[in-house]
């Protein structure tokens, strides 16, 4: 009982959560399927899309949510890195697709 409260929710709270993760999942398939945006759009709202779904994910079941703000901020400059290292491994990547180096 101690824990359930020093983490700050319930059962209810983490089925909530999934019923809301269950739910943006159920979006991304039927907006793959209706496919009533272009390219470039879909991708940009799949990946809003995902976005969220992952801040929930690690707010809630990993416990970030609860955690001290020193430990969530350290995360920070570990996706700043991943992020920069994205950055520059894309254009190398899609310069081997055009290249035809790389065959999907």
């Amino acid at each position: 009982m101690e824990a359930e409260q020093a983490h700050g929710g319930g059962n209810r709270l983490y089925l909530m959560v999934w019923l809301s993760l269950l739910s943006l999942t159920a979006v991304e398939v039927v907006l793959a399927y209706i496919q009533v945006f272009s390219t470039a759009g879909m991708l940009t709202i799949l990946m809003f899309l995902s976005l969220i779904k992952a801040a929930l994910i690690m707010a809630y079941f990993m416990h970030l949510r609860f955690e001290k703000r020193s430990l969530v901020l350290s995360l920070i400059p570990a996706v700043s890195i991943v992020i920069g290292l994205l950055c520059v491994f894309f254009p190398d990547g899609i310069r081997a697709l055009e290249l035809g180096v790389w065959q999907p």
